[in-house]
């Protein structure tokens, strides 16, 4: 089965290369030496009207944790709708508690702001204290179709272990995205240990050529 490669890219530019280059799939973000904020309005709508692969859009207000204030999460909510009457694929957010635990009522109250987008839970997840039973959580009490994660770890390869029992949690409940350190170059070393069927990535897709 043929695995699903997503370029997380950050400009217009890097999108269509990545789509020309192989990519399956676009996450886009703005400022990505922050680890990735929400994109412009402009910039999304330009993509869907070039784009002829799907593209899910980061909802990130700010840099930082992954608690949010009301304001916030209104922006979050505001952001999810507008994105969604475009035309969007999917969304992607993490929203936790002060202990580090996932909210799963502020993410369940964004999810049905989202109405029938795939909705990804980002690599906040890897800030938990207990990624596992996390996991459980989301698959029980949430709609989350996807989760984004290094498995508690700076790479996919350093973190194969965990994400390969966590695809195993998941089973056909969730699809988990490997990512961390992914690129073009290490791909095949990547998929030849963990065998997902989603992967992440900026380096991803080769943006030279």
């Amino acid at each position: 089965m043929k695995c699903i490669k997503e370029a997380c890219v950050e400009t217009f530019e890097d999108a269509i290369t990545a789509e020309k280059n192989g990519a399956d799939r676009i996450e886009l973000c703005s400022n990505l030496n922050l680890d990735g904020l929400t994109p412009s309005k402009s910039l999304v709508s330009r993509l869907l009207n070039t784009l002829k692969i799907p593209m899910k859009v980061m909802i990130r207000p700010r840099e930082g944790d992954f608690c949010y204030s009301s304001d916030e999460l209104r922006q979050m909510h505001n952001d999810i709708r507008y994105f969604s009457n475009l035309g969007v694929f999917g969304v992607v957010f993490g929203v936790l508690n002060e202990n580090n635990s996932i909210d799963v009522q502020t993410v369940n109250f964004l999810v049905e702001s989202a109405s029938d987008l795939n909705c990804t839970f980002h690599k906040a997840i890897d800030e938990t204290d207990d990624i596992v039973s996390q996991l459980n959580i989301l698959i029980k009490y949430s709609k989350i179709s996807s989760i984004l994660s290094s498995g508690c770890s700076k790479s996919a390869l350093s973190g194969s272990t965990v994400l390969q029992n966590m695809i195993k949690i998941a089973k056909k409940d969730m699809s988990i995205i490997c990512a961390g350190s992914i690129t073009h170059r290490n791909f095949s070393e990547v998929h030849g240990l963990i065998n997902a069927k989603e992967y992440h990535g900026k380096n991803i897709i080769d943006l030279s050529k």
